[in-house]
């Protein structure tokens, strides 16, 4: 009986680490670029947090090593850039806009992230 729940236990770690690896391996980037006159309020911080910790939640099914959300600096000639990055269930979640006064774009371009989409409800009988 033990072997048997050692061999389980072995199982789903592997399974588990696998898609840790995956979710890792097809992250997806957004570069986040603010306008000169960008001077965020404490409120305004506040929902784009609240707006960074729903991608854990977009990425439902992905293990939390995987689902999580990196915001990352990074220097290019001189100029500093800003970086989001997180699963690639969670791309509509990164790329919508938090602040008024800054731009979201894809940063990598091999990258395609699709909007989120509702559809709308069916009408009964003769509404309209």
């Amino acid at each position: 009986m033990v072997v048997v729940a050692g061999a389980f236990a072995a199982r789903v770690t592997v399974q588990r680490a696998r898609r840790v690896t995956k979710a890792l391996a097809e992250r997806v980037t957004v570069e986040v670029v603010p306008t000169s006159t960008f001077d965020p309020g404490e409120g305004e911080v506040g929902r784009w947090a609240r707006q960074v910790g729903r991608v854990r939640y977009a990425s439902a099914g992905t293990p939390a090593r995987g689902a999580a959300a990196r915001l990352r600096y990074s220097v290019v000639d001189g100029a500093m850039r800003c970086y989001l990055e997180g699963p690639a269930e969670a791309a509509a979640v990164l790329a919508m806009p938090g602040f008024a006064e800054v731009e979201v774009r894809a940063a990598r371009a091999e990258r395609s992230i699709q909007p989120v989409r509702f559809d709308l409800p069916t009408q009964h009988g003769g509404e309209q």
